[in-house]
């Protein structure tokens, strides 16, 4: 049997690839040769190969770059990710905390407005007979009335005004002991005498029983009553005491206006019970002294 070692020559194919190995290996040698004699003996022409091997692998550089750098920065990617994620669920968070306390403050806000509403209607009142909480006031029914949890024990009477932070309310109607009814100056059975805080013109309020309430001029036919207009209290008659805000003109028109009452019974918890105003007495038919 033939033990001497086989000569890679056995197969072509081999041949092939160990002769392709050094034609490759003296051209290399052959070319960096050349190479070394252009770059010491013509600098020149080194330069210009030098240049056009750059513009041909630049591209290539650059590509190979750009990928390796968005390999390497796909961990940091998916980690600003999920640190976003957590930043705005934190974010979320807050903004909801934010939410509930800026509720809280309105609803501070509006419990003062309402105290201070208090306060000032009892500073406003020149002879309050009582405080009263309004317990409740028809909304739905043609007569419009309201109920105040406080009667003649606490020197309730009928005939005596009832006004809220915004203006005039109503007159007490009927007194119980612990209780009182007022009509409110939406019912169609309420006049009210009053004067545009404008001009002083004279007017009468009547209550329409839907809530609102018409002006009318008593100077008729010449009148002009413009929206907006303001219409308080006169003191004519008696009863209510001057200078009461009770409504304002809800469009133009003349003589006969549509108008709103400036105090709602169903907005606000507290109204006061009033002495009824006396206009002072003239004296014309007294004989001089």
């Amino acid at each position: 049997m033939d033990s001497r070692p086989r000569r890679p020559g056995y197969s072509r194919r081999a041949q092939y690839g160990l002769f392709a190995t050094y034609v490759f290996t003296v051209a290399g040698v052959l070319v960096v040769a050349i190479l070394l004699m252009l770059s010491r003996f013509d600098p020149l022409t080194f330069g210009s190969l030098r240049t056009t091997a750059a513009e041909v692998t630049t591209p290539v550089s650059s590509g190979l770059a750009w990928v390796s750098r968005n390999i390497r920065m796909i961990p940091q990617g998916v980690g600003d990710y999920f640190m976003v994620k957590q930043r705005n669920a934190g974010l979320r968070d807050q903004l909801a905390a934010q939410h509930q306390s800026i509720m809280e403050a309105r609803g501070v806000m509006s419990e003062n407005r309402r105290l201070r509403a208090t306060l000032g209607l009892r500073q406003r009142s020149t002879a309050p007979i009582v405080t009263a909480h309004l317990v409740s006031s028809s909304a739905s029914s043609t007569r419009r009335y309201a109920v105040l949890d406080a009667g003649s024990r606490r020197g309730v009477a009928m005939g005596q005004p009832v006004r809220g932070p915004d203006g005039l309310v109503g007159r007490v109607l009927e007194v119980g002991f612990h209780t009182a009814r007022v009509l409110l100056i939406t019912d169609p059975e309420s006049l009210v005498p009053v004067r545009r805080a404008g001009d002083g013109l004279p007017a009468i309020v009547a209550g329409r029983g839907d809530g609102l309430l018409d002006i009318r001029a008593v100077a008729a036919g010449s009148a002009i009553i413009r929206e907006g207009d303001l219409f308080v209290t006169s003191g004519i008659g008696g009863i209510f005491p001057p200078n009461i805000p009770v409504a304002t003109a809800a469009r133009s028109s003349r003589d006969v206006a549509r108008g709103r009452a400036t105090a709602r019974a169903d907005t606000f918890d507290f109204a006061i019970v009033e002495a009824p105003f006396v206009p002072a007495a003239t004296n014309l038919g007294e004989p001089p002294r």
